[in-house]
Formats: structure tokens, sequence, C-alpha cells
């Protein structure tokens, strides 16, 4: 579940590819030509296409004036209220996953390990999918929550049966929501930032990390190591969850930053949904690090 966000990554690379700031400039002005001059003779405007202007009343005129000028939702842009609408809305579609998959897994045990795997191995496809379509795809995103929502049900139903772990499930919910919480007052406030180098680095370690959970998994299923894999709930099992937690954590940062950018050059309204799938693969990521943390520190 842990990885650099291809979300984001890909709607960054969009953004800069696409110039959405410049969205709505005139074809002459964007092509380099921004006075419509032809390219046979400086100073001689293109008369191709070119019809006068339409006569207007003073009444007319003045309430062309007197109306206010258009916004992002006019435009078609994105704005944060659209991105915390998607991200409620998806998040509440992962918490009735969830709550159906936990009541499902305590009334029937068998069910907890396939939902679990089909939940975590299914998101992980459907995620990359939609990290690296070309097209928002909502069914795909909407699927995305779903699975995800049945992975976390089952997961933390098999965590609150083991005795020794009663009890972590609550207490990780509010350490994400306090998380998130926190994050986004740090990036607001200026106390945490997101750079251009701070990217590539946290990328780098994302990836590292991903790479090296994808092995854990494999190992784990092979049964080449027991509990929560490499590592073991030693000093440096909780070394390693601490590390999770902390790129999880800064994955938010560079969420809300990359949120940031997309209203501010003005980017279509369909990023909205990829904006708010992001958040929720990040929160995820953050839950499963933080239970893992938990878990380790009882052992």
């Amino acid at each position: 579940m842990a990885g650099n966000n291809p979300v984001f990554s890909r709607i960054n690379k969009q953004l800069k590819d696409e110039q959405y700031a410049g969205f709505g400039q005139p074809r002459d002005a964007q092509q380099g030509n921004p006075q419509g001059y032809s390219q046979q003779g400086y100073g001689q405007p293109q008369q191709q296409g070119y019809y006068p202007p339409t006569p207007m009343s003073p009444e007319q005129l003045d309430a062309m004036y007197q109306r206010p000028s258009a916004g992002p939702v006019a435009t078609g842009r994105v704005t944060f209220d659209d991105v915390i609408m998607k991200t409620l809305t998806l998040f509440a579609i992962v918490l009735g996953a969830a709550g159906v998959a936990w009541v499902l897994t305590a009334t029937a045990p068998s069910l907890t390990l396939p939902i679990w795997l089909g939940g975590m191995f299914g998101g992980l496809i459907i995620g990359f999918a939609i990290g690296f379509m070309k097209k928002v795809s909502v069914p795909l995103i909407l699927l995305y929550s779903v699975l995800e929502g049945g992975f976390l049900g089952a997961f933390s139903r098999y965590i609150e049966t083991i005795p020794s772990y009663r009890g972590i499930v609550p207490t990780a919910v509010i350490a994400t929501l306090c998380t998130f919480a926190g994050m986004f007052l740090g990036y607001r406030t200026g106390f945490i930032k997101v750079t251009s180098k701070s990217r590539r680095i946290f990328g780098m370690a994302a990836l590292g990390y991903f790479l090296f959970s994808l092995v854990n998994v494999v190992a784990l299923m092979l049964g080449w190591t027991h509990g929560w894999g490499f590592g073991g709930s030693g000093l440096l099992g909780i070394g390693i969850s601490i590390l999770g937690v902390g790129l999880a954590s800064y994955s938010l940062a560079v969420d809300f930053d990359s949120i940031n950018n997309g209203v501010r050059m003005g980017a279509p309204e369909k990023y909205s949904w990829l904006f708010a799938h992001g958040l929720i693969v990040s929160l995820v990521w953050l839950y499963i690090e933080i239970v893992r943390l938990l878990a380790r520190l009882r052992d």
C-alpha cells in the first residue's frame, strides 16, 4: 500500500506540460502571435474571419459591467470545495465498505482472508490503473474506495481478534485523523514545506519503501518470515514502522501542495476526483503504518 503516489505525480506532470495557467488565452497568443498579426508582414492584422462587434446599448453595457467576474466554477476549473466534497464522498464509501467487511468477518471469520487479500491486491491494481490512465475514471475511483474499505475492515477485524492487539484499531483511527489535521495545519501555516528537492527525496524514499513492502508481503505469503515480516518486533522493526509513518505523513503534505498548485494553475474540474482519490490513498497508507507501529510496540 505504500509508495509514491502515482496520482499526484501524473497530475503534477500534466499541469506542467499542458500549461493550465494559460487556459483561455487566444490561440494566436498561445502560438507566439499575441497581437494577431499575420506572418507575411508585421503590422498587417489578419482580416480572415474578422467580424465587427455588434453595437450595444448603454443599458446592455451597464449590465455587462455590473455582472460579477467568472469564478473557477463558471470556468470549469477545480476548487478547494470540489476537492473537499469529493474527498468526503470517497471517505464515506471507504467507511461504509469497511463497516460491511467488519460485520461480515465477525459473523463469518472464514471470509476474513478472502476479503483482506481481494481488497488489498484488487485495490493495488485499480490504484495503479487510475494513476496511469490518461482519462479520469470516476467508476474506477469509486471501485477503489470500495475495495480499500473492504480490505481495511477485514484487516482491522483480524487485528482486534488478537488479544495482545485489542484496542489498537480505534487508537490507530484517532491517530490517523489527528495526523491528517496536524499535517494540514502545518502545511497551511508554512511550518511544513514542500519543495522540488523534498519531492525528489520523498519520491525515491517512498519508491524504495514500496518495493520493500512488496518483498515483505511475498516473504510472508511464502513463509520465509512471520509476524510483521522483516525486522520483526525488535528495534529494527520499530524503526522501519517509524519510517513508514513518517513517509505516509509527509505524503499528505505533498498531496496538499499538489492540490494547491492545481487550484492556483487552474486545472480542469475533473481533477478534483483525482485529488480526492490521492488523499484517500495516503490516508489508507498512513492508517496501515500506524497499526503496524502500535502492534510492534505492543509486542
